[in-house]
C-alpha cells in the first residue's frame, strides 16, 4: 500500500466486523544513552475530525474506550517484539455511529528531552487483520519520509457508509504526542 492510498476493507472482506490493527517497528537499543520508546495510540473521531471526549483517546494510560470497542493491549517500550510491537483491538460493530474515522498514530516517548525522532526508527509499519480469520487485509510500510519528526500519523479507518476502510497517511509531526492530541481536540496538559 502506497501513502494517500484507500483500500475498501468491507469489500475485501465482507463479513468483517473485528479487526485488531498491528503496528511494529525496529529501533536501537539506545540513542544519547536513552531507550527509544515508541508509543501507539488511536483516536476516535466525529465528522468534524476531532474526539467527542478524551476517552476517546486509546493510548499506554487509557487502554478501553467507553464501552470496550477499541482496547490498546499493552505498551511495548523496546520495540523488541517479533512481529506487532503494539496492538489495537477494535470491534467495529459495537462503535457509536458518531465515529466517523480512527486515527493511528506513532509517537515517540520524551522525544524532545532525548533529542530522538524518526530518524532511528526502521521497518515501520502498520497493518490491519480480520480478527476472526487471522487474515492480513492490508499494511503500509512506511519509509523514511519522517526522519526529522518525533510523532506520526500512520493511518485511518474510515466509516463509508455501513462498511469501512483504511487510508494511509504516512504524515509525520513535531511535537509529539502533545502535538497530535491537542490537533484532535484532546484536552491535555501541556508537556
Amino acid at each position: 500500500m502506497l501513502k494517500d492510498q484507500e483500500v475498501n476493507l468491507t469489500a475485501a472482506a465482507p463479513a468483517l466486523h473485528r479487526v485488531l490493527v498491528g503496528l511494529g517497528w525496529q529501533v536501537p537499543e539506545l540513542d544519547h544513552g536513552f531507550p527509544v520508546d515508541l508509543d501507539a495510540s488511536a483516536f476516535l473521531l466525529n465528522r468534524d475530525g476531532r474526539v467527542r471526549n478524551d476517552t476517546d483517546f486509546i493510548f499506554y494510560n487509557n487502554l478501553e474506550s467507553d464501552g470496550g470497542g477499541v482496547k490498546h493491549l499493552g505498551d511495548s517500550t523496546t520495540g523488541a517484539a517479533d512481529g506487532d510491537d503494539e496492538v489495537i483491538d477494535i470491534d467495529l460493530d459495537t462503535l457509536s455511529f458518531d465515529i466517523e474515522k480512527i486515527s493511528f498514530s506513532v509517537t515517540i516517548h520524551n522525544a524532545e528531552e532525548r533529542q530522538q525522532n524518526f530518524g532511528f526508527v526502521k521497518d515501520a509499519y502498520i497493518r490491519v487483520i480480520d480478527k476472526d480469520t487471522n487474515e492480513e487485509l492490508i499494511r503500509f510500510d512506511l519509509t523514511e519520509d519522517a526522519a526529522e519528526n518525533n510523532g506520526f500519523i500512520f493511518g485511518e479507518l474510515i466509516r463509508e457508509g455501513i462498511g469501512w476502510k483504511f487510508k494511509a497517511i504516512g504524515l509525520g509531526v513535531t511535537g509529539g504526542l502533545y502535538k497530535i492530541a491537542r490537533d484532535y481536540s484532546v484536552n491535555v496538559a501541556a508537556p
